[in-house]
């Protein structure tokens, strides 16, 4: 399945999020989950600002329509970064779906890298919107294919993590990679932006249509 053109036309902030808050199962999360496929699962980590933000659920929303898939966006506590749930919540998803795709912002950024380690067999692939706290050893470490949402404005994400990306991605070989910089974006603007202003607004839209792209190319293949 590849992703429609219609879909991939913008990016509607407008209206109310689709979806359901419902008990992430086998854990003590609740979570937003949008979404009706049977096969493919897609778990959305949110950044600092937390699960309930509107944006962050009209976007899962935008990923379950465009992709044909069912986010999952638990709560995993803003201030306090929860690896353990974050793994418990991909280890359900892994057992209950033939694919799963992971994505996260700022700090989910990181948690995704983590999911995508070697070894780990818990998501078929990964989308990190410009991330936080990642170490070199997270980078060398990511096994399954990687999406990168880079703004170009990003202290966090440095330019030495960039280069460092870009170097072991390409000397690999066998890590299929997309790298998208945002010129003039800054960090958080891919989901926290303003859609009044016409930059960040197309930034916001592209970063979606790059990430409903990666997904649909990796989890609707066998």
């Amino acid at each position: 399945m590849t992703a429609q053109k219609c879909c991939l036309s913008g990016f509607e902030w407008s209206g109310e999020p689709q979806g359901e808050v419902i008990p992430f199962p086998t854990t003590s999360n609740q979570a937003y989950k949008t979404g009706s496929s049977s096969d493919v699962a897609i778990l959305f980590v949110h950044d600092l600002v937390g699960w309930k933000y509107r944006n962050a659920r009209l976007l899962a929303d935008h990923y379950a329509r465009e992709v044909g898939a069912t986010v999952y966006l638990p709560d995993l506590n803003s201030r306090e970064i929860r690896e353990p749930e974050i793994f418990a919540c991909a280890r359900k998803l892994r057992s209950e779906y033939k694919k799963v795709g992971a994505v996260g912002f700022c700090w989910g950024g990181w948690a995704v890298f983590r999911l995508g380690a070697k070894g780990n067999n818990l998501v078929d692939c990964v989308i990190a919107g410009h991330p936080s706290i990642l170490k070199k050893e997270d980078i060398d470490n990511v096994d399954v294919p990687v999406q990168l949402l880079a703004p170009e404005h990003d202290p966090p994400f440095s330019p030495e993590l960039k280069d460092h990306f870009w170097r072991v991605t390409q000397a690999r070989g066998d890590l299929a990679f997309d790298y998208q910089h945002f010129a003039g974006m800054a960090h958080g603007a891919l989901v926290r932006g303003d859609e009044e202003k016409p930059g960040e607004q197309r930034a916001m839209t592209r970063a979606k249509n790059a990430a409903v792209g990666w997904f649909a190319e990796w989890l609707h293949t066998e």
